[in-house]
Formats: structure tokens, sequence, C-alpha cells
């Protein structure tokens, strides 16, 4: 298990809330079979991972959108990073097939992502928000 659930904190949306405990627990899935260098279970996972975080990040997205968040730009440009980096790391794990290279990734940057990520800019996005989504 990579992350439990009281490392990511809770926001003021149910909607947020509830995209965040599912990526939770595909990222950890992900990382179980990463840390088990099961490569038919990570090829087949991370396909569920990148669909994921760009179902999480573009439902955001649209909600900031559509109640014009300010931040909204700022808030996207994390999204399109850790997009960009995923991209990366699928595109790397096509040609190398490394499970080491992704555990890193995991453990090292993109968990202390999140846990940053949410704490700043989904804590602040949902405050705005709201519950009314």
């Amino acid at each position: 298990m990579l992350i439990k659930d009281k490392e990511i904190q809770h926001v003021s949306n149910d909607m947020m809330n509830m995209l965040h405990e599912e990526e939770i627990q595909i990222i950890n899935e992900f990382h179980d079979a990463v840390v088990a260098k099961d490569r038919d279970k990570i090829d087949e996972l991370f396909k569920v991972v990148q669909f994921d975080v760009e179902d999480h990040f573009s439902t955001e997205e649209a909600m900031m959108e559509e109640s014009k968040f300010y931040a909204m730009q700022m808030h996207k440009s994390e999204h399109d990073t850790m997009r960009k980096k995923l991209n990366q790391l699928q595109t790397s794990w096509e040609n190398n097939r490394d499970p080491e290279e992704i555990l890193r990734f995991l453990e090292d940057e993109f968990k202390h992502w999140l846990v940053l990520h949410v704490a700043r800019w989904d804590s602040e996005t949902a405050l705005h928000l709201g519950d009314s989504m």
C-alpha cells in the first residue's frame, strides 16, 4: 500500500473526495503490482491509472470552469505537469519495462505530489465550489 486514506486531506466537496478515494484505491493496486514486478498486471493497471487520473483531473477542471474559479489556470497547470510526467513514464515503461523506475516515481514523487496538491489546490478549489456540484 502506497497511500493510506488518512494521508489525503478531505476537502469540502464530496465529488472531489470521491475522486480522490477512487484514485488512491487504483494507485495502491498499481503500486502493489509494481512491487511484485508483475509486468502483465502493470501493463493492465497502467492504462487504468492513466484513465482514472485523466477522469479525475478533467472532472475537477470542468467544475472549476463552470464555477469560474479564479485560480483555475494555476490548478490546471499542476494537473498538466503531472499528466506529462505520467505520459513520459508510460513511454519509458513501454520501452524499458523497468518496474523500479515506476516504483521510484510512485514513492518519491507521485505520492508527495498528490498529498500536497490536494492540501493546497484541491482544498482551496473545494472551498470555492462548496458542495453544490
